[in-house]
């Protein structure tokens, strides 16, 4: 415990990015041992509050010397909030509508790119010494994910983007809201001040039990619309990120984290989590599998097996009884120790889902995610049948099948070829165990040699990092 701790402070203070590794770490069962991952999560961006003094020449910077002539007002004695890439304060416009100022930390984005620069010395490090590691877990798909994420967050015009496509998509649900942005730069993001208290903070006296149903059940089916539909979904939905306000209604804020995902794998995630949810072992366990990439040591049929012991007391459960964010996780544990590789984009999904859960477990921890998602299902279902009919597949199919008109017989004439000479042969393989030398079968690191590795790469950062700032 005392090396996880250790491990959590190096973190927070090597910097955002590196917080950032440490909080996706803590989703991934199948790479860091379970009392890592607890530490891991205790992981936060705030830090301490630093003069409004210091925030001052990024605003002149960004908006002008007359920047105080759009505000009729700005308290910048406390600010609202205070992390590692920003601090946020509250103002009032000169129109008088209430608003939220949010200013970058001068000179983090330098940081950023250099501590970027020194994990991809860390990471190709890691993948020269683990190679077996590597090749199920796919370090440099995991940077490349981690590197996009931090764009965002870097540049609060990509954050305002996020933030008025999500406020678009929720006006489909009156139970929850996304504030509305006012002003966007690089380095400067006004928006409409969002009125309440974090998830967490909730009391028991407040708002009925029906509204903490509508409010509970309307957040899942607003972030399965973003992992499904829309496809661009809030990666970090913490209960600090949603507040709820004395009218009922759940304002969904700070968008600089947020997760993509193309069409083929939301797919794929939605069979899943219906099969999780249907209490069908084997088809989640072909939807996982359709998910990950095959090694050459992979044992599909032993994954199938462990999906089906594992789901039967996953099905009907409430958040009271289960934690979905947690059993997503395990099946990427279950399917790295049989060899298949799962892609990273499934550690942002889990990541994003274990935290709404977190938050609506506070609202109303008696919401079923198999009842939300079956509420979910009928606009999912008219959404992917609309992209099957339209005109675009239709045009895919027709190229698929000109190019396998004209593969197919050059492939045949080969076979037949094979087959005239006597040459021709089928092979196939169990891989159940294949030993890659004698006496020696595939293995992946243990949790503790994992845990090793992890606290040296973080020294080794660490190092780096300050002989890259002198």
């Amino acid at each position: 415990m005392a090396r996880a701790r250790a491990l959590r402070v190096l973190l927070e203070e090597l910097g955002p990015l590196y917080v950032k590794v440490g909080q996706i770490l803590a989703t991934r069962p199948d790479m860091v041992p379970d009392h890592v991952r607890a530490e891991l999560a205790l992981l936060n961006d705030q830090v301490s509050v630093r003069p409004f003094e210091e925030f001052e020449p990024v605003l002149v910077e960004e908006l002008g010397e007359a920047w105080r002539g759009l505000f009729a007002e700005i308290h910048t004695q406390v600010p609202l909030g205070s992390a590692s890439l920003a601090q946020v304060y509250r103002a009032v416009t000169v129109g008088g509508r209430s608003c939220v100022v949010k200013i970058q930390r001068p000179g983090s984005a330098e940081a950023v790119h250099g501590d970027m620069a020194v994990i991809r010395r860390v990471t190709a490090l890691a993948g020269r010494l683990a190679p077996r590691f590597n090749e199920v877990v796919n370090i440099d798909a995991m940077e490349s994910m981690l590197f996009e994420v931090m764009k965002d967050e870097l540049d609060f015009t990509r954050e305002a983007r996020s933030m008025r496509r999500a406020r678009k998509l929720a006006r489909l649900y009156p139970r929850v809201r996304v504030p509305k942005v006012l002003l966007a730069t690089p380095r400067v993001l006004v928006q409409s001040f969002a009125d309440g208290v974090p998830a967490n903070q909730l009391k028991d006296d407040q708002l009925t039990v029906r509204q903490r149903k509508a409010i509970a059940y309307q957040l899942m089916e607003f972030m399965f619309r973003g992992y499904f539909i829309d496809r661009t979904f809030h990666a970090d939905p913490h209960p600090g990120n949603v507040l709820i306000s004395a009218d009922g209604v759940a304002h969904v804020i700070d968008w600089g984290m947020v997760g993509r995902v193309d069409r083929s794998t939301s797919t794929h995630v939605v069979g899943a989590m219906l099969a999780m949810a249907r209490n069908d072992g084997t088809a989640l366990a072909q939807s996982w599998l359709r998910l990950g990439t095959a090694t050459p040591w992979s044992n599909a049929s032993a994954f199938t097996t462990d999906v089906t012991r594992l789901v039967p007391r996953w099905a009907g459960a409430s958040l009271e009884e289960l934690r979905y964010g947690v059993a997503l996780m395990d099946l990427a544990r279950a399917s790295t120790r049989r060899g298949i590789q799962v892609s990273p984009v499934i550690t942002v999904i889990g990541k994003s889902v274990a935290n709404i859960e977190g938050t609506v477990r506070c609202v109303y921890p008696g919401l079923k995610l198999a009842t939300a998602l079956e509420r979910s299902l009928s606009d999912v279902v008219v959404h992917m049948a609309g992209e099957v009919l339209s005109r675009e597949q239709a045009v895919q199919t027709f190229l698929d099948a000109v190019h396998g008109s004209a593969v197919v017989p050059g492939q045949l004439q080969g076979v037949l070829a094979d087959v005239a000479a006597g040459q021709f042969a089928v092979r196939a393989r169990t891989n159940l165990g294949d030993p890659v030398s004698p006496g020696r079968r595939h293995q992946l690191p243990t949790g503790s040699t994992l845990a090793r590795s992890l606290a040296g790469a973080a020294a080794l950062g660490w190092v780096l990092n300050r002989k890259a700032r002198r």
